[in-house]
């Protein structure tokens, strides 16, 4: 059934009476419908507006009042921001909850579902189990905050994103609200708002464990705290596809899990890598089932439906991604068995069982890593990783006597000698066609203080040996026969993790090591019925209209100075440009994250993120801009983050704060 389609703004009250901003897409009927929330700091009165436009009013069509919320002190809220998912945050989304249920047009069960930040959030506002709500769709999101996060990979801090994206949102928590919507307020809002701002960097460098601050948010503390049935979904070019794996494994309550080719995008969107699915229908199928009691056979599919990736010669981008739907019945799957690789003899004969093989790379090890958060752009995947195995030390298979399909989590177990208290190890494994070309399957990386967990850091005894083991990032991929399998290994990987000060390396016991891989059984999908999906469906698009740069701009730029060696990659994140909204809005976003250093240097590794967001209403004569710069720069002992604010009205400056803290080196 169908159903014209109502939309109204309005403001949600708090106890503290602070007020939300949130925008109602309602079904035309007299019939309470069940409510579904997305809730983010991320403006839905402009920044997210065109992908809001996609699905809520499509959700409101099908029989369901949907809401899209901005969450205290962004957008047009009122309050103050804080950090990302405070304590203040959830316990407001809980109370967001309980006011949508109690709505005369809501029958009293609640969803929620979001992307990202709101994913997150609606895992972490299941897990305080407010009664209204009953199930989630949660997509590209995380249960663990310290490890599976823009903060920390394996132990290691994540140059790559833990800088540029607590940048991304110093810009973003300083734009304004808008006049139009919130009337001649904005201005005091703003000023107040711009007086709290606080640079992300300072509690994220501040916890360089696994302590209470990562606990807070981190789902996988306690599964059976979430009550409300979850819809886990990820893609195999986004870095938390792990967490599907893991809710899927974990969870009490009733839950399926979907990974597809996607990137770090709702998987609808037809944005590379495809294919696309129907998203929005197949949610739809959860929804009608935990909320209206429909019998939609949404849980009769398998407990894991994943897309296996087929081998492709390397790329930055793919249009879609070859392969085939597959099903797991639970996880982890039967059909999938580890399949152990010795690095002295199925991978490769390196001497005698006792020979040391030295692995000192070059501190640009890493700069062909490609995006840590792939968005669909057309630089976003690594390039053929010929060059970075080249600063490496490989082990590669015989090729390959027929297919193998792997599904699930990689490990190694490595013997390791190491003369510096401090040191990493990346891990990357490779498909290596008969041409000689070299595609990232996928990685992993051990920072050596971490190796006895994630919450606690302890010094490596020069010249001790040591076993450490250490897990990949999850994969479904199809090496074809004649292929070799390639393990990477190296002692940096930049920029995705910030190096470690004095250390040259570490050498390697092959005799000792091996490489595990998940194994699926070539068989396992005989007599399965074929797994499908619906073509994408949407609402009508927003009409914004999109201003290309007079100066095109490359979104991956790699500079070498051969003369000093210093390495420098400059990204353009390219989340979107200058657009005109159809209420009049001109929004105009640049940015540019710079990342260098010296080949034969830790201590030169020195990030920074520039940004300048101007929005303008012509018709009200309002115009802002909101410029920001962020440094982040190490000695052997400290972190030194600098960061800069500037706000201009109408050209002149309204606010300017410059902050510089020296941050103690306790584990990375």
């Amino acid at each position: 059934m169908s159903y014209s389609v109502t939309r109204e703004d309005l403001r949600i009250p708090l106890e503290d009476g602070v007020e939300l901003y949130a925008r109602v897409w309602r079904p035309v009927t007299d019939e309470p419908v069940p409510a579904l929330l997305e809730y983010l700091p991320y403006r839905l009165t402009d920044w997210t507006a065109p992908r809001d436009a996609e699905r809520h009013p499509w959700y409101a069509a099908h029989g369901y009042a949907s809401v899209r919320v901005d969450i205290r002190g962004h957008g047009n809220s009122g309050g103050l921001p804080g950090d990302e998912y405070s304590a203040q945050e959830l316990a407001d989304g809980v109370s967001v909850v309980e006011w949508l249920a109690a709505r005369p047009w809501c029958d009293g069960k609640v969803g929620m579902f979001g992307i990202s930040w709101g994913g997150f959030n609606s895992l972490q506002i299941a897990a305080l189990a407010p009664e209204p709500l009953k199930a989630v769709v949660t997509v590209c999101s995380t249960d663990d905050r310290y490890d599976n996060d823009v903060h920390y990979f394996g132990g290691s801090l994540l140059a790559v994103d833990m800088h540029a994206w607590s940048a991304t949102m110093l810009a973003f928590t300083a734009r304004p609200p808008d006049p139009q919507y919130v009337g001649d307020d904005w201005r005091r809002m703003w000023l107040e708002r711009l007086a709290a701002v606080e640079p992300f960097t300072h509690p994220w460098l501040a916890h360089q464990t696994r302590d209470a601050y990562w606990r807070h948010g981190s789902v996988c503390e306690d599964y059976g705290a979430i009550k409300a049935a979850v819809l886990a979904v990820g893609g195999w070019a986004d870095p938390y596809r792990d967490t599907v794996l893991r809710l899927v494994e974990h969870l009490s309550s009733p839950v399926r899990g979907i990974i597809g080719p996607w990137s770090h995008q709702y998987p609808d969107r037809g944005l590379p890598p495809g294919p696309a699915i129907g998203f929005l229908q197949e949610t739809l199928r959860w929804w009608d089932h935990w909320l209206k009691g429909v019998d939609t056979g949404v849980m009769r599919e398998p407990a894991l439906r994943s897309w296996m990736n087929e081998s492709v010669p390397p790329a930055t981008v793919y249009a879609n991604r070859p392969g085939r739907w597959t099903g797991e019945e639970s996880w982890p799957s039967p059909d999938v068995r580890p399949v152990r690789y010795g690095l002295d003899d199925a991978l490769r004969t390196a001497g005698t069982a006792d020979r040391f093989v030295p692995v000192r790379s070059p501190q640009h090890t890493g700069i062909d890593a490609g995006r840590f958060f792939p968005f669909g752009n057309a630089a976003d995947l690594p390039p053929d990783q010929r060059e970075e195995d080249g600063r490496s030390v490989c082990f590669d298979s015989a090729p390959l006597p027929e297919r193998l399909e792997i599904l699930g989590r990689a490990g190694v177990r490595l013997r390791v000698r190491c003369d510096a208290r401090r040191g990493q190890i990346a891990a990357r494994l490779c498909d290596v066609a008969p041409d000689g070309s070299s595609t990232l399957v996928t990685r992993g990386v051990l920072n050596l203080a971490a190796r006895r967990g994630r919450d606690q850091a302890v010094d490596w005894e020069p010249g001790a040996v040591e076993e450490v083991e250490f897990e990949l990032v999850g994969i479904a991929h199809a090496f074809p026969p004649g292929h070799r399998l390639r393990l990477a290994l190296s002692s940096a990987y930049w920029p995705w993790v910030w190096p470690q000060p004095g250390t040259s390396g570490f050498e390697l016991d092959p005799g000792h090591s091996e490489l595990s891989l998940p194994v699926r059984h070539l068989a396992a999908d005989a007599g399965s019925p074929p797994i499908t999906f619906e073509a994408p469906e949407h609402a009508p698009t927003l009409d914004v209209r999109t201003t290309e740069p007079l100066t095109a701009r490359p979104e991956r730029l790699v500079h070498h100075d051969v003369a000093t060696g210093t390495w420098r990659l400059e990204v353009d994140p390219n989340y979107g440009g200058s657009r005109t909204y159809p209420d009049g809005l001109v929004f105009d976003e640049r940015a540019l994250e710079c990342y260098e250093i010296t080949s034969d240097d830790p201590l030169t590794a020195h990030t920074r993120s520039d940004w300048t967001i101007r929005l303008q209403r012509p018709d009200l004569g309002w115009d802002t801009t909101v410029t920001t710069r962020s440094e982040l720069t190490a000695t052997a002992t400290h972190f030194t983050t600098r960061n800069h604010l500037t706000a201009h009205d109408t050209g002149s400056v309204i606010f300017e704060r410059t902050w510089e803290r020296r941050i103690p080196r306790t584990a990375s």
